[in-house]
């Protein structure tokens, strides 16, 4: 099949980019950055120009679909926060026939896109997630006593739109600056317990409601932007009946990830919740392909329950963690000493497979990490620089989201 996906940039479209042509689909990618990852890799046969997705989600739209149109792609998938435009679209009777994709219906997805939203769904369907409170004004929490606590603006991509407080004085401090205290004037922030313990990456597809996969894996180490660079995949089948009642109660269909940690009790709490996948390589290489399920529930095939993979399949992202040493380091030795282990399969890369860039088999995906190696050589602080700018391409505004609620409403 021809198959356009909604971003070019991120981890997440350069994984499933290379999923679906190692399936032997022809795939296009969407993207306002000409620098975007998936434009080095062979998995990806062409790559179109269209404006930035956040400010005007309408205007994206309008782009994509002239494209999907006029270079005859069968389908197109979101994976990035596209999602809500093709949902709204989908659901307003905008979406042209003979496009397929697998997305929610516009007011499922409202129910898990901003943080504050999420937090009360997770509530209503009893899935365990940490302490929280709805900010509107600061005498809202007053009396919170649960810190470390993390502040949160109800719409945020990755750890934008995130602060962390210490107590009280921190927590005034946090409202009275950008961005929370132009949320808290726009309608509200979400305050949030910390809960202190291994964090876990489940994903999920659902076929109108019915959950045919799901996969989780561990954060075993931590990359630029709070990213995985080092994965391992777990078997968490309470995790997996939670998210499976989560998702028959929403109606949902297509993909659903989320971030969860194992608190001190060994209860696992939902953090943060996405309507896409996220990095699907750990799941295709563990036995579950995440991305031949969502392609099956977009072509309103009914498709077969994926059985879950194997724990323990271990994964990395050199790129990541290129990026993440000199994030936190500030050390072009500490960057070297990073591709020297990874060059001789030491420490966490023995046993682990490369899931950005297997460069034997697509020497062009090998460009940015040398880019980012030299960047890191460079000033390290570049390196951080580079990391950041993914999301940006994108991130759903807060002004772009409010649009697409006020024109459903």
């Amino acid at each position: 099949m021809r198959i356009l996906l909604s971003e070019g940039s991120g981890l997440t479209s350069r994984q499933t980019a290379g999923l679906l042509a190692a399936s032997g689909h022809r795939v296009g990618v969407l993207s306002s950055d000409r620098t975007a990852l998936t434009r080095w890799t062979r998995a990806v046969s062409a790559w179109h120009r269209v404006p930035p997705f956040g400010p005007d989600p309408l205007a994206w739209l309008d782009a994509a679909l002239a494209v999907a149109a006029r270079h005859g792609y069968e389908m197109l998938l979101p994976t990035q926060e596209q999602a809500a435009v093709m949902s709204w679209a989908v659901d307003r009777g905008a979406w042209p026939a003979g496009l397929a994709t697998a997305v929610p219906a516009f007011a499922s997805l409202a129910r898990v896109q901003d943080k504050l939203s999420a937090a009360r769904t997770l509530d209503a369907f009893g899935v365990p997630r940490p302490r929280w409170a709805a900010i509107r004004d600061p005498g809202d929490v007053a009396d919170w006593d649960a810190y470390p606590a993390f502040v949160k603006t109800p719409i945020g991509t990755a750890s934008a739109g995130v602060r962390r407080v210490r107590c009280r004085g921190e927590l005034a401090a946090a409202l009275r600056a950008d961005p929370y205290a132009e949320a808290l004037r726009g309608g509200g922030l979400l305050l949030e317990q910390e809960i202190d313990g291994p964090l876990a990456m489940v994903q999920a597809v659902f076929d109108r409601g019915r959950l045919v996969a799901f996969h989780a894996n561990k954060r075993a180490a931590e990359g630029a932007g709070g990213g995985a660079c080092h994965k391992e995949s777990v078997l968490l089948p309470g995790v997996r009946d939670r998210i499976a009642q989560l998702g028959r109660g929403l109606g949902w269909h297509g993909a659903l990830s989320a971030d969860v940690i194992a608190d001190a009790r060994g209860r696992h709490v939902v953090i943060d919740v996405n309507p896409r996948l996220v990095e699907p390589v750990n799941a295709w290489r563990s036995g579950t392909d995440l991305v031949g399920a969502l392609v099956d529930a977009a072509r309103g095939r009914p498709p077969a329950d994926r059985p879950s993979g194997r724990g323990g399949v271990r994964t990395h992202q050199l790129l990541l963690s290129i990026l993440g040493v000199a994030e936190r380091t500030g050390s072009r030795r500490a960057v070297w000493r990073e591709v020297v282990r990874a060059s001789r399969h030491s420490g966490l890369y023995r046993g682990s497979a490369e899931e950005l860039t297997p460069i034997r088999r697509d020497v062009r995906a090998a460009v940015p990490v040398v880019v980012a190696l030299a960047l890191a050589s460079l000033r390290p602080s570049l390196g951080g620089r580079m990391a950041d700018k993914g999301t940006g391409a994108y991130s759903i505004t807060p002004q772009g989201w409010d649009r697409l609620v006020r024109d459903e409403a």
